[in-house]
C-alpha cells in the first residue's frame, strides 16, 4: 500500500524549518498541494525570516505545488485569511498539521505570566485558531485530517516548561473532543508527540550523535500516516529516531466507599485500591467515567 496525498490540500504551520519543513516536503512529494506557514524568527518567537518562501522554492524545484504564508497562528483573522487563499487557489483544505511553536523556558518560580500566556497562545490557542479556520470547510467537504503536536513535556512533565507542558497537554485534550465532534463528517483528529533534533532543541546539550539520530525525517512517517486517508483517530503517537509508540490516558476501576468511609481518612485507607491498574480502561469519551462510577457503586449495592 502506498499512501498518497494526490488531489489533497495540506496546511502545515511552523513549516519554515525543522519538523514542519520536513512534513511539508514529504506531503508535496506524495502529491499534496501545500500551504507552508511560518511566521519566522527564532525559537522564542521573536524576529522574522523568509523561511516559508525557501521551503516553497524547494517544493517547486522537484515539481510540487506550494504557497507560502507568513501569518501568525495566534491571530484567528490571519489564519482564516490563510485558509481562504488556499481554497481560492486549490478548492479546499483536507489536511492540517498544527506544528508551529515557541519556547520560553524557565522554572515556574522565575517565569513571568506574560511568558506563560505567550507560549499557551501560540501552541494551544494557535492550534485552535487554525483548526477553527478549517473546520467548517472540512465539515462541508465531509473530509478532514488534523494533527495536533503535543510533547512528552505535556504528557509526562519536564522541569522548567510549565507553560509549554500546559499547552501541550491541552492539545491532547482538544483532540479528544474534536475527534468526537468531527466523526460524523469524516474528520479524524490525532496527536503527535515528536522527539526531534531541531531549532527548538539544538542548544539543550544532547550529544551530536543523538541529535543526528533525532532528525525530523524520522518523525515524518508517523505524522503523514496520522493525516492519511486511512488514519486512525483519537490517538496519541510518539516518534523519534525511528522508534514509534503510543500513549494512552487510562482509568482504573477504582472503588466505591460506603458513606461512613467517604472521608480523607477513607481515601487514605483505600488508596492502594484506587490506584490499582488491574482492569483499567482507555475511555473514548468523558462519559465513560460515569460508567466506572456506576460499576463501582453497584458492587456495594448501587444507589439504593
Amino acid at each position: 500500500m502506498t499512501i498518497s496525498f494526490k488531489d489533497r490540500v495540506a496546511i502545515v504551520t511552523g513549516a519554515g524549518g525543522g519538523l514542519g519543513r520536513t512534513y511539508a516536503l514529504e506531503l508535496a512529494r506524495r502529491g499534496a498541494k501545500v500551504v507552508v506557514n511560518d511566521l519566522g524568527g527564532s525559537r522564542d518567537g521573536t524576529g522574522h525570516s523568509d523561511a516559508a518562501l525557501k521551503v516553497v522554492e524547494e517544493i517547486k524545484a522537484f515539481g510540487g505545488e506550494a504557497m507560502s504564508n507568513g501569518g501568525n497562528v495566534a491571530d484567528l483573522e490571519q489564519m482564516t485569511e490563510m485558509v481562504a487563499k488556499a481554497k481560492e487557489a486549490w478548492g479546499g483544505v483536507h489536511v492540517l498539521i498544527n506544528n508551529a511553536g515557541i519556547l520560553r523556558d524557565k522554572s515556574f518560580a522565575k517565569m513571568t505570566m506574560d511568558d506563560f500566556k505567550l507560549v499557551v497562545d501560540v501552541h494551544l490557542i494557535g492550534s485552535a485558531n487554525c483548526t477553527k479556520a478549517v473546520w467548517e470547510t472540512m465539515r462541508e467537504q465531509n473530509y478532514g485530517r488534523i494533527l495536533m503536536t503535543a510533547s512528552s513535556t505535556g504528557l509526562f512533565g519536564n522541569f522548567g516548561q510549565a507553560n509549554y507542558g500546559a499547552a501541550k497537554l491541552g492539545l491532547a485534550g482538544l483532540t479528544k473532543t474534536l475527534y468526537l465532534e468531527g466523526a460524523k463528517n469524516n474528520i479524524r483528529v490525532n496527536t503527535l508527540a515528536p522527539v526531534a533534533g531541531t531549532r527548538m532543541t539544538e542548544d539543550l546539550g544532547m550529544p551530536e550523535a543523538l541529535f543526528n539520530a533525532l532528525k525530523p525525517e524520522n518523525v515524518a512517517p508517523a505524522a503523514l500516516f496520522l493525516v492519511s486517508e486511512d488514519a486512525p483517530t483519537n490517538m496519541i503517537v510518539g516518534a523519534g529516531a525511528g522508534a514509534y509508540h503510543a500513549s494512552f490516558i487510562t482509568l482504573t476501576p477504582g472503588v466505591a466507599l460506603p458513606e461512613d468511609e467517604r472521608t480523607p481518612e477513607g481515601i487514605a485507607a483505600h488508596w492502594d485500591q484506587i490506584i490499582d491498574r488491574t482492569g483499567e480502561i482507555v475511555p473514548q469519551s468523558g462519559g465513560e467515567q460515569s460508567g466506572v462510577v456506576m460499576a463501582a457503586l453497584n458492587k456495594i449495592g448501587g444507589l439504593g
